[in-house]
């Protein structure tokens, strides 16, 4: 009762009846609530100076750890028919097995022969390369031959117009001497006509001289004659000569003119043959992609075609496969603000979504359910969803990862930072400072030389 009104009732009320009037108004009663009070109080004092972790919660999913290791979807490469699956969801495939035959739709390959056929035409160019190399090497053969008979043949010319020049000379010489005798047959035909004159010879005397002049003459003129011959000997000599040149040369130069023809013809054969190679090589190869085999061993999820008979296009994804062999990663997203504060090699504790746990966030080491990680890589651009992607592995010195998790399960995530009493995480809480955290320095201890 507080009393507080002007007609009080209290001088009426009997309060040795009532038991909760005298614990209340007894003073013992006063001094256990103060002491509760008290004791509550220190309590919580001590309590503001207990140790706690200071951490970085994240939600994230669970992955694997090497790109080739996570889910894969198969795709195929050529556009066909779909004409029959070995495989059902939840088959285990090994690397090789084959998944999905399909036939071809595109008219250009629709021969059952096409391989033979190609490797017909292309051993057919291979051997008119060999035709084409074998003439280039006769008409190498006859380049030779024709330029050591043109150089015999220049031989033989310069020397005829050699002989012509010394039968030149020769019959230069000659003439001299025809035109010496009849120089001198001449002064003695004159001395014989004064003589005769004179009366001194006979006229006997003076014809036999007139006729020995005369001899002299006509052996002279065929001397000079014969000279002539000789010097339109070596004109003709002169001649042959430039013309075996020029004759020689213009065969060299069509035969070179051929082989350059059948080098050209055997270039443009060899790249034919090259484009039939590759052509065939493209044949084969497309023949082995009508068989979809499994990249990997692992099990087939989802079948994203179905049917017999369909068509699918180029590049179409026709199913999904989980890889058998894995290791688990945890991908968790943290702000920009808290990215900083990562490091790797850092610890982190995970709780995996359908595993019970009973966690306290400040206090690691009495939650129960959690498992150890550790940060394995941080991304250096951000998500999608504003956010800095973080890659988490199992901690080696921590107890193994639930061995029934499975790719895509949720977690959340703690990652742990510095230990600092609970007064001070609640007065960062409050001004909203970031958290500590730990930086590891290395110190060198060797000493320098």
């Amino acid at each position: 009762m507080l009393n507080i009104s002007l007609n009080r009732v209290n001088e009426n009320i009997d309060r040795e009846k009532f038991a909760s009037f005298r614990l209340v108004e007894s003073r013992k009663s006063g001094k256990v609530f103060i002491r509760l009070i008290g004791a509550l109080f220190g309590v919580a004092l001590l309590t503001m100076f207990i140790p706690w972790t200071q951490n970085i919660r994240s939600g994230g999913a669970v992955t694997t750890l090497q790109p080739d290791q996570r889910p894969q979807t198969i795709h195929t490469i050529i556009p066909g028919r779909m004409e029959k699956w070995y495989v059902r969801e939840g088959d285990f495939v090994r690397k090789g097995d084959t998944i999905l035959f399909i036939s071809e739709i595109k008219d250009d390959y629709f021969d059952p022969n096409l391989l033979d056929r190609t490797n017909a035409q292309l051993e057919a160019k291979s051997r008119a390369v060999g035709s084409y190399s074998g003439k280039v090497r006769a008409l190498n053969n006859q380049i030779d031959a024709l330029r050591q008979t043109g150089v015999l043949k220049l031989q033989q010319a310069e020397n005829k117009l050699r002989q012509a020049g010394l039968k030149v000379t020769s019959d230069s010489i000659d003439y001299q001497a025809y035109l010496i005798n009849y120089d001198i047959a001449k002064e003695q035909y004159q001395r014989m006509e004064q003589l005769y004159k004179a009366g001194l010879k006979s006229l006997t005397d003076l014809e036999n001289r007139r006729l020995k002049m005369q001899k002299a003459q006509a052996d002279m003129i065929s001397a000079e004659n014969k000279l002539l011959t000789s010097q339109n000997e070596v004109l003709n000599a002169r001649v042959e000569l430039t013309s075996i040149q020029a004759q020689y040369r213009d065969d060299v130069a069509k035969a070179e003119s051929d082989k350059f023809t059948a080098l050209s013809s055997k270039y443009d054969a060899e790249a034919t043959v090259t484009k039939l190679q590759n052509q065939y090589m493209n044949y084969s190869v497309r023949s082995g992609m009508y068989y979809i085999t499994a990249p990997q061993d692992g099990y087939v999820t989802q079948a994203m075609q179905a049917g017999i008979g369909e068509t699918i296009k180029e590049g179409e994804p026709i199913v999904s496969i989980m890889p058998a062999r894995y290791d688990l990663a945890v991908a968790m997203y943290v702000r920009p603000i808290d990215l900083p504060l990562l490091e790797k090699g850092q610890r982190v504790r995970i709780q995996f979504d359908g595993w019970p746990a009973i966690v306290f966030s400040g206090w690691p080491n009495t939650s129960y359910g959690t498992y150890g990680g550790q940060v394995f890589a941080i991304d250096n651009f951000i998500s999608e969803n504003g956010m800095y992607r973080v890659l988490v592995a199992q901690d080696p010195e921590d107890h193994p990862w639930p061995g029934a998790l499975r790719v895509g399960a949720g977690t959340t995530n703690m990652v742990l930072l510095k230990d600092v009493p609970i007064w001070y995480e609640l007065w960062r809480q409050i001004n909203g400072f970031p958290p500590d955290f730990y930086k590891v320095q290395t110190v060198d201890t060797k000493k320098k030389k």
